[in-house]
């Protein structure tokens, strides 16, 4: 279970917080560590301030952009210090955000994303996740280094894991089921705003009502089999559309 929990840090500046992260992620059972776009890696620096935890820097995967990273997650929690305009799911305590990561984790692989040191993920970032989480802390100083935001996360989600009943046994559930993953959710959304302009709903690129329907539907966490039924019904306004543009 622990192994479909991946943590991913978007264009991390300084490398040796690649290492502090992977060393903090170790401690906590966690292995799946992703780099999207590292300012330098690798890096003697990282490995350096690794600690023990070479083995998680050294098999770290780069990738080119954090759609990548994540296409395969039914589930990504974006860590961000403050809220952004876009309204997707917010956990208000990590302890809840762990919980669900967990439970998703035992089917499928999930995801927690952290931005840059400076000022974190951007609003198009955000859009790639399905929740937020922020660190509660200290109103007039809430400030945290990265690797100690991993370090307080990953611990939420071992202790998620750690506390899971051991006869808790539950059968996994039928694939149609399942969450989608972001690259399915992403078809998803791109076959719906294909339909939005050709009927006449959108005339041009409206970023914000794209933004509130990903959100709408971040919130309904619809399963694969619902997802299925709305691209179908997609498909059909395309069709019944082509042939009165015929």
């Amino acid at each position: 279970m622990l192994s479909n929990i991946r943590i991913v840090l978007v264009q991390t500046y300084h490398p040796g917080n690649i290492g502090a992260s992977a060393r903090a992620i170790k401690t906590m059972g966690l292995t799946d560590l992703v780099l999207v776009n590292p300012r330098r890696f690798p890096d003697p620096e990282a490995s350096r301030l690794a600690a023990g935890a070479e083995d998680l820097v050294e098999s770290a995967r780069v990738v080119g952009s954090l759609a990548e990273a994540v296409a395969d997650c039914v589930e990504v929690v974006g860590a961000s210090a403050r809220l952004r305009s876009l309204p997707l799911p917010h956990f208000d305590e990590p302890d809840a955000m762990a919980r669900e990561l967990v439970e998703h984790a035992a089917a499928d692989p999930v995801a927690l994303v952290f931005g840059r040191e400076r000022f974190g993920l951007t609003n198009d970032e955000i859009r790639l996740c399905s929740h937020q989480v922020s660190i509660p802390a200290n109103p007039a100083y809430g400030i945290l280094n990265l690797s100690q935001a991993v370090q307080v996360l990953a611990y939420e989600l071992f202790k998620a894991w750690r506390r899971r009943p051991q006869g808790d046994y539950r059968p996994a559930l039928p694939p149609e089921q399942r969450q989608p993953s972001r690259e399915q959710l992403g078809h998803f959304h791109d076959h719906l705003e294909r339909v939005m302009q050709a009927s006449g709903f959108l005339t041009q690129p409206h970023a914000r009502t794209d933004a509130q329907l990903q959100a709408l539907f971040a919130r309904a966490q619809p399963n694969r089999k619902e997802l299925s039924l709305l691209r179908g019904l997609l498909a059909s306004l395309e069709r019944h559309l082509h042939r009165e543009k015929g």
